[in-house]
């Protein structure tokens, strides 16, 4: 009987952990600074937390083998693909796909983590129709995927992408 009592007293406070990801592209020209600029425009997406990124983000925190999202392997990743989220994905789902290292170490304040990269001129210029967060170049765990339409970088653009995880 207390058994019962505290394992439910544990779930009346709120026992589950909850996952939100947000993806937040600042768009701004070729030749402005970004320590400068104030972007032309941001646009914002929520995402889905795949089995795979799940699985990655439980292993690493029982200490169990898979590659870090640290500042050598983290990836904020872009593609063109409209199909919808779902879990069992492992990739992104477009034609056109960008990996990009982060910009630096992704930074973790209270319950939330950032990761952040900025796509020149040359990077990444197709349909933004969809963006997550990976843990390698190539062979990668996608750990979210947003699908949410951006808009269509070109050469004479540069935007970051920012993906904040927030556990709670």
């Amino acid at each position: 009987m207390a058994e019962t009592a505290a394992i439910t007293g544990a779930a009346e406070l709120g026992g589950a952990v909850r996952w939100r990801g947000r993806a937040t592209v600042a768009k701004y020209w070729a030749d402005d600074d970004l320590r400068r600029a104030t972007p032309y425009e941001v646009l914002e997406g929520d995402n889905l937390l795949l089995t795979a990124g799940a699985t990655l983000l439980l292993n690493r925190l029982c200490g169990i083998a898979g590659t870090a999202l640290d500042e050598t392997n983290a990836r904020v990743c872009v593609g063109d693909g409209t199909a919808a989220a779902a879990a069992g994905q492992t990739d992104l789902q477009g034609t056109n796909k960008f990996r990009k290292l982060v910009d630096a170490a992704p930074t973790v304040s209270g319950n939330q983590a950032f990761f952040w990269a900025t796509f020149d001129t040359s990077e990444a210029n197709f349909d933004w129709e969809e963006a997550g967060l990976a843990n390698a170049a190539a062979g990668a765990t996608l750990v979210n995927r947003f699908v949410q339409s951006f808009g269509t970088k070109t050469s004479s653009l540069q935007w970051t992408l920012t993906i904040t995880v927030t556990a709670s």
